[in-house]
Order: C-alpha cells, then structure tokens, then sequence
C-alpha cells in the first residue's frame, strides 16, 4: 500500500518542512483546501481531500473531512482482515499521518467586540474528529497536534523507517488531552454566556506554563497551568521582571498576596506583606514608603522572607525601604525605572508587575479533594458598609469605622479563625487559624504586645461570629473600642450585652468570610 499523510491545519506555518521530508521517503500527502493551497504554493506535491472523497467543501468550509473515504482511511486495523478487505471493496484510501491543528476558538473569544457567530464559526468540529479518530487507532497511525514533536519523529524514521508505538502511544494520548483541552474551553465559555455555574458535567481547561522546582516540599513534584483564557490581574498572568523563577509557594504566596490588593485597588497608598499566604502586616500610608513601613512594623519578625504587595506605582523611596531586609516577592502595578534599578541590587528578589485592568476575579474557585473536587463561586462579597448595623448602645466614630473597614477587608484574607486588629490605618495584630476563636485574640495580642505597639483604642474584625462573649471580653481588657464581626450566633445577645458593659461598638455585616 501507498504511505499517506494528510494534513489538515489553521495555523500552516513550517508545516511544509515536514511535508516534504514525508514526501523525500514516498509518503503521498493529503490536505483540505487552506493547507493544499499552503503547499502547492511552496512546490510540494499535494492531492486535495476533494479528489479522494469525490465531494466537494461544503457549506462555507463547514464539512471538509468528514467522510468514510478520510475517516475510514485513518481507523481500519491494519492486522484485521476483515477490514483489509473492506478497505479494498470500498477503495478507501489508507492514511498513516494525521497531522493537525485546530481552529482559533481561544483567540477568537480573547478579541475585542467579537460577536457570538463569529466565535461559534470557530469551533472546529472536522479537526477534532480527525485528530479522535487517528488517537483512537495510534497502532497504526501518528497523530501530531504538536510541531514540536515533529523532530523526534523525523529522527525515529530516519533511523528506523518508522514511528516507535512508544512514541505513537505518547503522541495519542497528548492528541486526546489536546482535544480534551479544546472541548471544556468550548463549554467553559458557554457555561458562563448561559450563567450555568454549576453545570451536572464539566471539564476544567487547564494549559501547562511551566514545570516547578518541586511543590511544597523538595520530594513533590510541580507544574503551573494557566486556567482557561482569562487575561484579568493575576499572578499568572504578571511579568516577571527581576529573580529567580517562581516556586510553587511563591505563587501561592504571590495570589494571596494579589488578593488582598484587589480589596485595596484604586485607593490611597497601601502595602502588605503576606507569610504563608496570610497577611503579617498591612497599611495605608500618606506615601508609599510610609505604608510600606508602617505594614513592616506590623510584625518585623514575620515580615522578613515575606511577599511585598503594593496598590501603587513603585518609587524609589519605597525600593530604597524594602531593599534593608530580605523578601521573596515585590509586586506592583507599576514601577518607577529607578525604584527598578534599586530592586534588582537584591539578586534573588522576584519582582512582579501586574497585567490587566480587571480586578474582579473569574470563574470558579476549585478545590482539589481525594476522589473529587470541591467547587464553589470567589469569595467577593461583603465589603460595602452600606449593609452594616451597629448593634450596641455605643456607635463607632468616623475614624473608628474607616479602621473597621480596614480590619474586615484584612480578616477576609486570614485564615480562620480569624481575628484581626487595626489602629489608625495599620494591622497591629493578627491570629490566625486557630481552633478557637479566643485563642486567635489572645494571639493577635501577643503580636501587638511584641512589637510594641499600643492596642488601647484599636478595633477588632472576626471573620466570624462569636459563639460565646469570652472574645469580646478578652477584647474589652485589651483596649479594644469597635467590633466588626458577620453575627448570627444563637448566643449574640450574649456578645452585644458584653460589648455594651464594655462601652465596645459593635458592629454586624451579616456576612461570614471563612477561609480554610
């Protein structure tokens, strides 16, 4: 039989080199309409599908391949008789390559003004039917998706005169993750246009960036992958403009680091310095440097090694401050040239730019558990004081509501049980993940007490309601004069009537911010 390959491409560009070296070894080379134009311009010897198949494209390109004569030619078992003898009946042309890439459906929706029947003209439904059907038979036939896998290939027939199953088994199973990729960005985007957020089946579309140095410890191994197509600000998506590459606890860091800024985007200058990806330190600042001091002062101790987050330009005052001690990570929406210049004294500091003008985060947060996945919507809700209700005698003072608004911005970012304390603009103390709630109080004291900041006239944020009063009267002896906590124990009363012997305001959101 005549060695065939067809291929059948978008994106044409250096698919000739492989053409021709299949046809220097007698390979007779197939192709659809765009691609055997491709070829035939560059001097390659090219049938067209039309002349195999004896039909025509049809219906705007809509049907090309789709036809017992390609298909056919691609899933018959070479060892089986029976389909030997078909394949001669029918006069079904035999395909060994299948060489393909498939219509620019993420490009497509990443455009601008891109309308709804342009992006559904790019759902490629003949490519990916091809690339399934050779995937399905790689014992007798190569699939390329990849023209980085074309060398490797080239090598094997040069010094074999054929493709190894090892590599044939390797290059269908990246083909089917290929297609698998393909189809959940497709159902992904009309999830989201049809606000079915919680569809019975789904496939997560994840790409591969890199590989990591390892995981969270030096015996796991890591990868990155970007989900889906989203351009707004994330890590992911920031330029690394100074380090060494990224680890996988830099990243996490890094995201909760980003997720803080996010609460503090378009506002007056603010740092934070997050440490296992809670904040250590947080404040706002007449300048940035300031903010940036005054977050360090928080807690000096945890803050060094920590990641940097700023809500502002980078100047040089504030690079000057941060290059006195060791952080990982800087990240910034932008940076003067001579804050960079001062940044990059410190060989292993990273250094972060954002990307995007969305702040808003996409999507759904997923959480990998044995046997499955747990799947909720982003936690971005409950910031706005409109929904607030002093539920005591006393109600805070102006200033003391900007720190309460402050402290809750912070405690939605610490992990629970949460207890944050604020002064002025500035995290004083933070307990974080505790198994009692008192406990985190007594722990953001402690905090306080070690760095030598005064707590008298502070106020309190809990990610969550106090089942019993004892926090609050473990606040009340620490100096604290405002509450902001979400309510909604059975034993509230019990929490107000201790903050209203105290002279506490207190404060209720109605909305609780967990995070484990």
């Amino acid at each position: 039989m005549v060695n065939r390959a067809l291929f059948s491409l978008y994106h044409k560009e250096g698919c000739e080199s492989f053409a021709r070296f299949l046809v220097d070894r007698g390979y007779e080379i197939l192709s659809t309409g765009g691609t055997y134009k491709y070829l035939q311009e560059r001097g390659i010897p090219v049938s067209e599908v039309s002349q195999v198949t004896g039909f025509p494209e049809v219906f705007d390109g809509r049907v090309k391949t789709l036809h017992p004569m390609i298909h056919g030619g691609i899933l018959f078992r070479r060892e089986n008789s029976s389909h030997q003898q078909q394949l001669t009946s029918h006069k079904i042309v035999p395909i060994d390559f299948v060489v393909v890439n498939l219509y620019p459906f993420k490009e497509t929706i990443q455009k601008p003004n891109v309308t709804l029947e342009e992006i559904i003209e790019q759902i490629d439904i003949g490519g990916v039917a091809l690339i399934r059907a050779a995937a399905k038979n790689y014992h007798d036939v190569c699939i390329i998706v990849d023209n980085n896998d074309i060398p490797l290939i080239q090598e094997e027939i040069e010094k074999n005169g054929s493709v190894s199953l090892e590599t044939r088994t390797r290059l269908a199973t990246k083909a089917f993750s290929h297609t698998a990729y393909y189809d959940s960005m497709i159902s992904t985007y009309f999830q989201r246009m049809t606000e079915m957020t919680f569809p019975m089946e789904m496939g997560l579309p994840l790409k591969k960036i890199s590989s990591l140095r390892y995981g969270e410890n030096p015996h796991q191994q890591a990868a990155l992958y970007r989900s889906f197509v989203d351009a707004n600000i994330s890590t992911i998506n920031a330029e690394i403009l100074w380090g060494k590459e990224m680890s996988y606890n830099n990243y996490l860091d890094a995201d909760g680091c980003l997720d803080i800024l996010r609460e503090f985007a378009n506002d007056k200058p603010f740092a934070v310095i997050i440490k296992h990806t809670n904040p250590c330190g947080a404040a706002y600042g007449q300048t940035l440097q300031e903010a940036f001091k005054r977050a360090k002062a928080s807690d000096p101790v945890s803050a060094f090694g920590g990641i940097i987050g700023v809500n502002q330009t980078m100047d040089k005052s504030t690079a000057t401050s941060i290059i006195e001690d060791f952080f990982e990570i800087v990240i910034a929406p932008e940076y003067d040239p001579e804050a960079l210049d001062i940044l990059k004294t410190k060989k292993n500091l990273r250094i972060l730019k954002l990307k995007g003008s969305e702040w808003m985060k996409k999507g759904l947060n997923y959480r990998r558990i044995e046997g499955g996945m747990l799947v909720q919507e982003w936690d971005q809700v409950g910031m706005s004081q409109e929904t607030w209700k002093v539920v005591t005698r006393t109600s805070p003072t102006d200033e003391q509501n900007e720190d309460l608004k402050f402290a809750w911005k912070i405690a939605k970012h610490v992990k629970s049980n949460a207890i944050v304390y604020v002064k002025a603009g500035q995290v004083i103390g933070v307990g974080a993940g505790q198994m009692s709630r008192v406990d985190s109080a007594r722990i953001a004291l402690e905090k306080t007490t070690n760095v030598g900041l005064h707590i008298q006239g502070a106020v309190m944020a809990s990610d969550a309601f106090f089942p019993f009063r004892d926090t609050v009267d473990t606040a009340a002896k620490d100096g604290i004069v405002a509450i902001v906590q979400p309510g909604g124990s059975m034993r509230d009363q019990e929490s107000i009537d201790a903050a209203n012997e105290h002279g506490i305001a207190m404060v209720f959101t109605g909305i609780r911010h967990f995070k484990h």
